[in-house]
């Protein structure tokens, strides 16, 4: 990081995909602090380095990217305020405050990221609050806090608890900030509409930087698109209640289809390939186990570290899971031959056997709750079978781990799916949040999936339906052996 002369001084930070991102003086502490560097221990993709070597990239560069990128759409829309008053921490009208509250929000959306990211924090969501009590100093119990155990609400944590030096809520609250509503800002609940658009949406400050970033480190070419056209072609609308909303000139329509597209081929080739997936759903089972085991911290013991300033915390990332595995191979601490064979896995790369079965094919199905529960109970039937003949037959070294992906791939919603449960009309859909609006030349706004001269009114209705099941070899010669593969 390097000073740059600035009329309110400033540091820069230089970014791979950017250059050089300016950063206020209260974001550089944020910055500075142990919260925010923890992310530079954490990798972006997880065991995706594995099949993708290049893949080393971690979270602090992304989230500081974010930052970049919702400071980039932002003054494309013309909600931004003017550097002196961005870089001035006496500033605080409604709008300097939005605009830097935006930016914050970005550079702390995943400050609560779990070691090997979403990997670990699935087994952490399966897992719950397991313990009801936990003690509190003077010896005295209460309830665990309530909190879904997941990024976000580990985030929104951070940014209200720590108001001792050096904690973000203290850093925020010196220069006047609203740690209430950044949290509601990175949850997607904020009061106004074009926050939550721009932050939890098909086309969000989140999504701009990650694809093209994990691209970039991957070698895969899939993140590519007219970013830069797209953020020229962004533009404001009136919606209900009198908030302002944000979608793209029709010009860029297609620009908008790319990116979406883009997204789609990323999500099923990166993060859902086969080879780089079996290790996710590996470290999701290892860290299920090591936390029913208690040789995990419990989410709740992450709390108190949060609240009480325990370094330990700091080092709860990539290098603690890996000790943790280390530690417990050596001590034989887990004698369970899959947690065991698992664990090895994890380790020295050895994955597991992917099962090839009709049942488990991927595939292009309609984005119906009927024609995926009939794919799914396909899949269940098949796997109580295989669990049958190794319960039977098994001698404990044969195993399975399934994985059915509880997020859908899909290109974006379709205007059936926006409204399915839902008492709402097509009209307001055009103040939903999520789905892209394209606004024609006279300002009015529509549904991207709405539109005639669009391909996602028909991509839309499609999900990509990528199941997997992975075995032990045993398990597969069991498996070939009464012919059920």
């Amino acid at each position: 990081m390097a000073n740059k002369t600035h009329s309110h001084k400033q540091a820069v930070i230089f970014d791979v995909m950017y250059g050089f991102i300016p950063v206020t003086e209260w974001e550089e502490k944020i910055i500075n602090s142990p919260f925010f560097q923890r992310l530079r221990w954490i990798k972006q993709l997880g065991f995706a380095n594995y099949i993708f070597p290049g893949a080393e990239h971690n979270r602090f560069a992304h989230v500081i990217g974010v930052m970049h990128s919702m400071d980039q759409m932002i003054r494309s829309l013309g909600i931004g305020v003017t550097d002196d008053e961005l870089f001035n921490p006496r500033s605080r009208s409604e709008a300097a405050m939005l605009h830097k509250s935006l930016r914050i929000a970005a550079m702390l959306h995943d400050l609560g990221t779990f070691p090997f990211s979403h990997a670990v924090e699935n087994a952490y969501m399966k897992h719950g609050n397991a313990r009801a009590e936990r003690k509190a100093k003077g010896g005295k119990t209460k309830a665990a806090k309530e909190l879904v155990n997941n990024h976000e609400h580990l985030g929104a944590f951070i940014i209200k608890n720590t108001s001792y030096k050096g904690g973000l809520t203290a850093i925020l609250e010196e220069y006047g900030f609203d740690v209430q509503m950044i949290s509601k800002i990175i949850k997607g609940e904020s009061p106004y509409l074009i926050a939550n658009q721009l932050m939890h949406s098909d086309l969000d400050a989140d999504r701009m930087d990650y694809l093209l970033r994990d691209g970039h480190y991957t070698g895969m070419k899939y993140g590519q698109f007219d970013r830069d056209y797209i953020m020229a072609n962004l533009t404001l609308f009136d919606a209900a209640g009198g908030q302002k909303a944000f979608g793209v000139r029709d010009n860029a329509q297609h620009a908008v289809e790319d990116f979406l597209i883009a997204r789609f081929s990323w999500y099923s080739q990166v993060i859902k390939n086969q080879a780089s997936a079996k290790f996710d759903i590996m470290s999701t089972y290892v860290t299920k186990t090591l936390l029913e085991y208690d040789l995990m911290y419990q989410f709740h013991d992450l709390l108190t570290m949060v609240e009480e300033k325990d370094e330990r915390f700091f080092w709860w990332n990539d290098m603690y899971f890996m000790q943790r595995l280390q530690d417990v191979r050596f001590k034989r601490l887990v004698r369970d031959a899959r947690t065991e064979e698992l664990i090895e896995g994890l380790m020295y790369r050895k994955a597991p056997k992917t099962i090839r079965h009709p049942a488990f094919e991927h595939r292009i199905i309609h984005d119906s709750p009927e024609e995926k529960d009939r794919y799914v109970r396909q899949m269940s039937s098949k796997v109580r079978e295989i669990e049958n003949i190794l319960s039977k037959h098994g001698t404990g070294r044969e195993w399975i781990l399934v994985d059915l992906p509880h997020k859908d791939v899909t290109f974006t919603k379709s205007k059936k799916s926006l409204t399915r449960g839902k008492h709402t009309s097509a009209k307001s859909l055009i103040n939903d949040s999520e789905s892209v609006k394209i606004v024609d030349h006279s300002g009015r706004p529509s549904l991207l999936v709405d539109r005639e001269n669009t391909l996602m009114k028909h991509l839309s209705g499609f999900i990509n339906f990528v199941p997997s099941v992975y075995a032990s070899q045993a398990a597969i010669d069991l498996l070939r052996k009464k012919g059920a593969i």
